[in-house]
């Protein structure tokens, strides 16, 4: 599977095609950056964000930066031209910042953003969403993952890769004791239950390394939904 992966990876690589990503500053956002780096599948990366980032590393030193009002994106438009790959890791969570702005973020940036992108010539459009996301669910936090994938998908890109992964084992640099306590208790069970846990837990680093190694992977689905089990299975083929 590791060599075909890297066959795929260089026969993609030679189509030269762009990308973009949302959200680089936050951890998926920053892991899917390194990763993309590092296989180097695509001739140009921009990140799209409120702010500029720094980077120290020379790895980082042909990337491109376009900084957005997200509350003002149709100013914006020119940065969402011309890439043929769209990934989204934008996100919050209601006891961080409130109901309204969860369905700012979560829903009406990621819309938004998503109709730049297609009108801007994306064929690809990855999100990052979660398990259990269902636009009729009593949980708003789902709900509004569930509501921007029915409204994403409605747009018609070429192809749409929704994934679902469950709880995010990764140190935040922001404090969330509850999470950070439920990662550790998981974390460590992981490795005396693994197939048991794959079910409820997953690296995050195993997430973007699926999510690069879907994007040069053929697919006969405009819309496809990677629930927790697959995500792990094909993040988890690309560490060998």
């Amino acid at each position: 599977m590791a060599e075909d992966m890297k066959t795929l990876e260089e026969t993609f690589r030679q189509q030269n095609k762009s990308c973009f990503i949302l959200g680089a500053s936050g951890e998926t956002g920053k892991l899917l950056l390194q990763e993309l780096l590092q296989r180097n599948i695509f001739s140009k990366i921009t990140l799209i964000g409120r702010r500029q980032l720094t980077f120290e590393d020379k790895a980082y030193k042909n990337l491109v930066q376009e900084v957005v009002d997200f509350e003002k994106l149709d100013d914006h438009a020119a940065a969402f031209q011309g890439h043929n790959v769209g990934y989204c890791c934008l996100g919050t969570s209601r006891a961080k910042s409130g109901a309204e702005e969860l369905i700012r973020v979560d829903h009406d940036y990621v819309l938004k953003s998503a109709e730049l992108a297609k009108a801007g010539g994306c064929t690809h459009f990855h999100l990052e969403s979660s398990k259990r996301a269902d636009k009729n669910s009593n949980f708003l936090y789902l709900k509004v993952k569930g509501q921007v994938e029915a409204d994403v998908e409605a747009l018609g890109f070429d192809r749409f890769s929704i994934y679902r992964p469950a709880l995010l084992l990764v140190d935040r640099q922001e404090s969330r004791p509850a999470e950070w306590l439920a990662r550790k208790v998981l974390g460590g069970l992981s490795y005396l239950f693994p197939t048991t846990m794959s079910f409820s837990s997953i690296p995050l680093q195993t997430v973007t390394r699926a999510m690069v190694s879907n994007t040069v992977l053929q697919s006969e689905l405009k819309t496809e939904i990677l629930e927790n089990t697959v995500i792990l299975t094909l993040g988890q083929s690309a560490e060998k």
